[in-house]
């Protein structure tokens, strides 16, 4: 795509996080990535390429310690990776600037509100990042759909409950809370490892078994799926997720559903499922993937 450029943006530890942007004009679409997979593979080129052909702005990316971002995979966790997410939309919502001075800590400590923050950003006990990095407030923001695969659709969630310049999500078989689930999950003896060791890949499989995570990944996936509904923005949202979904079970996405509509019946919400497994890669999910991300409506 002969329109999108390269990003880097500082964290706060120094390392980099790097992307690939093209500006574009109305609509502004971010990509965020699932589990162990980099920003570049076919949905997010099918989705580069509809937004060439529309003439929108697109952004896609690595998480630090993964694919062509900087830092060693161990060093992070979730709230490192919401800090990206969240850096990321600070420049989109910059407009033409490509990229912004560090901010934010690594792994928040538990804190207190602030009378001085800005009353729109929301205030948790847990590993909430919201001060780390501040929207703009003195410049219009573009409206961004963000595209969440997977794992990034749980962080697209979040994102858009804080961020009001988000207008529409597209979640693609959310993984929401799936450390915490897989730590429920396992067997008994397994989980005690995981805890005193403090270090389990998610599975001993060839895909993943050189990746462990660290116990906090389960505490802090706990922690921020605990919050999942205690203060919501009415966002236009779609699941999309595969009946034959054999990594992130599509009943959790239709519990999500209804758990999401008891606390508020009229959220804009829809869920879809089609025959498919998890990577809903086909040509007949790329065509309904295509048709919720290009209808406007």
């Amino acid at each position: 795509m002969s329109n999108l450029h390269s990003f880097e943006l500082t964290a706060t530890d120094g390392k980099l996080i790097r992307g690939d942007r093209s500006i574009g004009r109305d609509r502004q679409i971010l990509f965020i990535t699932g589990f162990l997979s980099k920003r570049w593979g076919n949905k997010s080129k099918a989705l580069a390429q509809w937004c060439e052909e529309k003439g929108w702005g697109f952004c896609c990316y690595d998480v630090r310690g993964f694919g062509d971002s900087g830092g060693t995979f161990t060093d992070y966790t979730l709230s490192d990776w919401i800090a990206d997410a969240r850096l990321v939309l600070n420049m989109m919502q910059d407009g033409l600037r490509l990229t912004r001075p560090p901010q934010a800590l690594s792994h928040p400590p538990l804190h207190q509100p602030d009378p001085q923050a800005r009353q729109d950003v929301p205030f948790s006990r847990g590993p909430s990042l919201s001060n780390q990095a501040p929207f703009p407030r003195d410049t219009p923001l573009p409206q961004i759909t963000i595209v969440g695969n997977s794992f990034g659709g749980w962080i697209a969630w979040m994102m858009a409950q804080e961020c009001s310049a988000v207008e529409k999500l597209i979640l693609i078989a959310p993984a929401f809370d799936a450390i915490g689930v897989r730590a429920r999950e396992i067997s008994a003896d397994r989980r005690k490892r995981w805890q005193d060791t403090g270090w389990m890949p998610w599975d001993d499989d060839p895909v993943h078994k050189d990746w462990p995570l660290s116990w906090k990944w389960v505490e802090e996936s706990e922690a921020y799926w605990s919050r999942r509904f205690d203060r919501m923005r009415r966002v236009k949202t779609t699941l999309l997720h595969g009946l034959q979904d054999q990594t992130i079970h599509p009943r959790t996405s239709w519990q999500f559903v209804d758990e999401l509509l008891v606390c508020d019946p009229d959220f804009p919400i829809e869920l879809i499922f089609k025959m498919g497994d998890h990577r809903l890669s086909g040509p007949e999910h790329l065509d309904t993937f295509q048709r919720l991300v290009v209808d406007p409506t």
